[in-house]
C-alpha cells in the first residue's frame, strides 16, 4: 500500500464512525478484549511490543492485584491487566492526553470493567498542572511533559494538563497500594515514581519502566536501588548494546533478610 493511499485511508477513518468498529484483541495481555478498529490497529492485532506483553503475562496469576498503568495511552495494558486481576482487583490508568484518554474510556466502557479507574492526569512529583508538549498531533504516543533540556515553542503546541502525586492518592484512599506498576511516560518516570516514594518503600511492587533519557534512568535507579530493587531488560538486547535508552526494564525487589 502506497504512502498516499495510507494517508487517504487515515483521513477517511479518522473522520468516520468506522474507526470505532468493534474488534477483538488477538493476542497479548488483553487477548479477547473488545477494542476499536482504528487508529493504532497494532494494539488489537497483537503486533505491538510483544516482549512487554510476555513480561506482563509472566507475572502469573494476578487475580485480586492492584496495578497502576502510568502513561496508559488507549489502555491496551490497563484493559489487559484489569481482565486478569478480575473484579476483586483494581487497576488505575493515568493518561493526560485528552484524545488518548477519551479512547481509553471508550475501551473501558466497551469491556464493562468497573474496577478500572481512569485518571485524565499526568503522574508527577507535584500536584497541580503542567504543559503537555504535543508537537501538533494529539494522536501520537509520544506527547509528553518537557524533558530536562527541552523548552517549549510554537512547534510544541503545548496544552495544560492536570498532575497528580501517587502517594497522595494512596493516602486519601483513592488508590490501593500496587502490586505492579507499568511506567511509560516519555522521560518523566523518575519524577512520576518520586511521587510514589513512600508507597514503593512500603509495598515494594514489581515495575516495568520504559526508558527514554539519561536523566530518567539515573533518577529511576537513584530511587529504586536504595529500596532494594534489581533490574533486567525486557526482551533481547541486540548487538551487545549496553545503553538502557529505548529499553523496557523489569524491576523486582530483592527479598528482605
Amino acid at each position: 500500500m502506497t504512502a498516499a493511499l495510507l494517508r487517504c485511508l487515515d483521513w477517511f477513518l479518522t473522520r468516520s464512525k468506522l474507526q470505532y468498529w468493534p474488534v477483538r484483541v488477538r493476542s497479548g495481555v488483553a487477548a479477547g478484549a473488545r477494542w476499536t478498529l482504528y487508529p493504532w490497529s497494532a494494539y488489537w492485532r497483537g503486533s505491538q511490543e510483544p516482549a512487554l506483553h510476555q513480561a506482563m503475562l509472566g507475572l502469573g496469576d494476578i487475580a485480586g492485584w492492584s496495578c497502576w498503568d502510568l502513561g496508559a495511552h488507549y489502555g491496551i495494558y490497563s484493559i489487559g491487566l484489569a481482565r486478569r486481576t478480575g473484579p476483586s482487583g483494581e487497576v488505575a490508568a493515568f493518561e493526560p492526553n485528552p484524545v488518548s484518554y477519551a479512547r481509553l474510556e471508550r475501551h473501558r466502557r466497551m469491556n464493562g470493567i468497573t474496577w478500572l479507574k481512569s485518571f485524565e492526569a499526568a503522574v508527577s512529583d507535584h500536584a497541580g498542572s503542567a504543559e503537555l508538549l504535543t508537537y501538533g498531533d494529539l494522536r501520537s504516543t509520544t506527547t509528553h511533559l518537557a524533558y530536562e533540556t527541552e523548552t517549549g515553542g510554537a512547534n510544541t503546541r503545548p496544552i495544560a494538563v492536570h498532575t497528580v502525586v501517587l502517594d497522595d492518592l494512596v493516602a486519601s484512599g483513592q488508590l490501593r497500594p500496587p502490586n505492579f506498576i507499568k511506567v511509560d511516560v516519555e522521560g518523566h518516570a523518575h519524577k512520576a515514581l518520586a511521587g510514589a516514594r513512600r508507597t514503593l518503600a512500603a509495598k515494594r511492587p514489581v515495575l516495568i519502566v520504559a526508558i527514554h533519557s539519561e536523566p530518567e534512568i539515573r533518577g529511576v535507579l537513584d530511587l529504586l536501588t536504595p529500596l532494594g530493587y534489581e533490574h533486567t531488560s525486557v526482551g533481547a538486547v541486540s548487538g551487545g548494546n549496553q545503553s538502557m535508552i529505548g529499553r523496557d526494564l523489569l524491576f523486582r525487589p530483592k527479598p528482605r533478610l
